[in-house]
């Protein structure tokens, strides 16, 4: 699967020059866009919307960096703030 979201923006995002993690860096690109397809309840299109790209960049570097599920001492969040607020105008809600 390729991603939507660019590795070059993320790796900005990150602050992140060189290529030793890029293979790691694309996975979780992958994994966020999942994550964010499913919570909005449908795809992301090509183009995606700046919010949804926002999102994906969010979830994928707090998932770099964080990279437990558990911490001690810091952030215990699965999901960084404000993901869900970036998401909901694209959400799909089946009645």
């Amino acid at each position: 699967m390729t991603s939507l979201t660019p590795l070059s923006l993320l790796k900005s995002q990150l602050n992140i020059e060189h290529d030793l993690d890029d293979v790691l860096l694309q996975h979780k690109l992958e994994a966020a866009e999942g994550y964010c397809a499913s919570y909005i309840g449908g795809w992301i299109y090509d183009p995606a919307p700046a919010a949804i790209t926002q999102a994906v960049l969010m979830m994928a570097a707090y998932w770099y960096e964080i990279r437990e599920a558990a911490t001690v001492g810091g952030n215990a969040y699965a999901i960084p703030f404000g993901v869900h607020d970036l998401l909901q105008a694209y959400r799909q809600w089946v009645v």
